[in-house]
């Protein structure tokens, strides 16, 4: 796969002068021989660059600091090839704000038995070396992954894989504009939450803007614009006459396709990555933003339906964690049961807004009442989502920090066909099973509202919790009740703890 364009790992490598010259030339020749290694990795989506061998408080703290303020620099690689002493990096791991893996290998995979000796033995030490670095790590109550095995091998390359990944949406994150159009829908709490402690935390900000400014930009979209979209409507899906020039929908299609471009220009001005925006402020739209929200996620903005800022943001970042991989992502809803003992199954929608990136197939245009928002009959894209392994995650405020909660579910080609339904769909069976999962995630308060993706991984989603320094919960195969509330209780008391612990 491609490298992502302007992104990059740096490969630092820890060693002292006490091993001489000579010693710190191999180190040096065989930390780069790992990272262009690493960098041919079809697994790590960005480029891999080798750094200087660091010797020294100084060239540590320097390093670092050059890391900081380097954006294309999206994590690190730490290794100690040789012993190196860890309070040389007490000065610069204080001031490093990049996330990072601690990458636990040697050069050499097996021991010459019939050739080792004390000169051998000094060069590769990274067993001892690294136990020195990852206690100043742990020292410092400073998060990091710590990856274990020999960097040939593909699992190793993997778990660097699916951090680098994490961290290109942590990367996207940092000065990030998410729009609100309207508020949070109203008497809804776990959609609202503190948007402040959520910039200080994350880095994007959430600010308001009058759908009347939206208005504005889709009152000035032209015919010819208007044309060109429903023509990319035509090629691009199942339509029926009435949708099409001459239809008796055909002029909500066009309705549908000014609110997209009208949309789509106001994010660019502002330089948005997603937005929000709810059915109860809707003033001077003819409809509500079907197939326009459909289409914006599936170039990469984050939605959040109802106001939901944090499962717009959400879906961004996971959008862009799993860019280049097969699969999709897209804001999604729990909204109904299969409740048969003998076939448990999740239907999981929303009323327009799911992205055709998960599609099984083709999406088909249609045209239907909404029965809320007291708005016209908006278009919308309509489909089942792509069988395969899933997760649904979400993202909430509980007050003294933000929790992550995955739950990992495997669609299903639905086992009846839903004719009546005119909505984007995905039909699941939760993993350990229906009842287990959800439990787990109403005691862990998760929202209704979700980031479901074909593509992420519960890995680069845990990666991502660690380096947003936040709370995770997994809810999969393994899980069970009573070991889920003991963590829950348990978490409670760490968080209140960790708000004192000085290092």
């Amino acid at each position: 796969m491609p490298k992502i364009a302007n992104y990059e790992i740096w490969f630092v490598t820890g060693s002292q002068h006490l091993y001489g010259p000579e010693t710190l030339k191999q180190v040096a020749a065989d930390s780069t021989e790992i990272a262009h290694a690493l960098d041919a990795s079809p697994a790590i989506p960005v480029k891999v660059v080798f750094k200087p061998v660091l010797v020294s408080p100084d060239s540590v703290s320097e390093l670092m600091a050059a890391a900081n303020n380097t954006p294309a620099c999206i994590c690190l690689i730490t290794w100690c090839h040789t012993f190196s002493p860890s309070k040389m990096w007490i000065n610069g791991l204080k001031i490093l704000q990049k996330p990072v893996v601690h990458l636990h290998t040697q050069f050499n995979r097996d021991i010459p038995w019939a050739s080792i000796d004390m000169d051998f033995m000094n060069l590769n030490q990274a067993a001892h070396g690294d136990r020195e670095h990852g206690f100043i790590w742990t020292r410092l109550r400073k998060d990091r992954k710590v990856v274990v095995g020999h960097w040939k091998e593909a699992k190793v390359q993997d778990k660097i894989g699916a951090f680098a990944r994490a961290a290109l949406a942590w990367a996207d994150w940092q000065g990030a504009k998410f729009v609100r159009f309207g508020d949070n829908m109203r008497e809804v709490a776990v959609t609202d939450g503190d948007k402040v402690s959520a910039q200080f935390k994350f880095g994007f900000s959430v600010n308001y803007y009058a759908v009347g400014d939206l208005v504005k930009r889709i009152d000035a979209v032209s015919e010819k614009e208007i044309d060109a979209l429903v023509e990319e409507y035509d090629a691009a899906y199942v339509t029926t006459a009435d949708v099409r020039k001459g239809g008796a929908h055909y002029a909500s299609v066009r309705d549908a396709a000014k609110i997209e471009a009208g949309l789509r220009t106001f994010l660019k001005e502002v330089g948005a990555k997603g937005y929000t925006n709810t059915f109860e402020d809707l003033y001077g739209m003819k409809q509500l933003p079907g197939i326009g929200s459909q289409r914006l996620m599936a170039e990469g903005y984050g939605f959040g339906a109802e106001g939901d800022w944090k499962t717009a943001a959400l879906v961004r970042a996971v959008k862009t964690m799993t860019t280049g991989l097969k699969g999709g992502t897209s804001f999604m809803e729990d909204y109904t049961y299969n409740l048969d003992p003998a076939n448990t199954l999740n239907l999981a929608a929303h009323m327009l807004e799911v992205c055709p990136s998960i599609a099984d197939g083709k999406a088909k245009l249609e045209v239907h009442p909404l029965g809320i928002g007291g708005k016209e009959d908006p278009a919308r894209l309509v489909f089942d989502a792509a069988a395969g392994p899933a997760t649904a995650t979400s993202l909430i405020d509980m007050g003294n920090r933000f929790r992550l909660i995955v739950d990992e579910v495997d669609v299903i080609k639905p086992p009846h066909p839903m004719p009546k339904l005119p909505v984007a769909r995905a039909v699941w069976k939760a993993r350990p099973n229906f009842e287990t999962a959800a439990m787990a995630w109403i005691l862990a308060g998760g929202a209704h509202h979700s980031a479901f993706s074909l593509a992420a991984t519960t890995e680069m989603l845990e990666d991502f919790a660690t380096i947003a320094g936040i709370e995770f919960l997994i809810i999969d195969a393994d899980t069970k009740i009573r070991d889920f509330k003991q963590t829950l209780r348990t978490n409670e008391v760490y968080y209140a703890l960790n708000q004192g612990w000085a290092i």
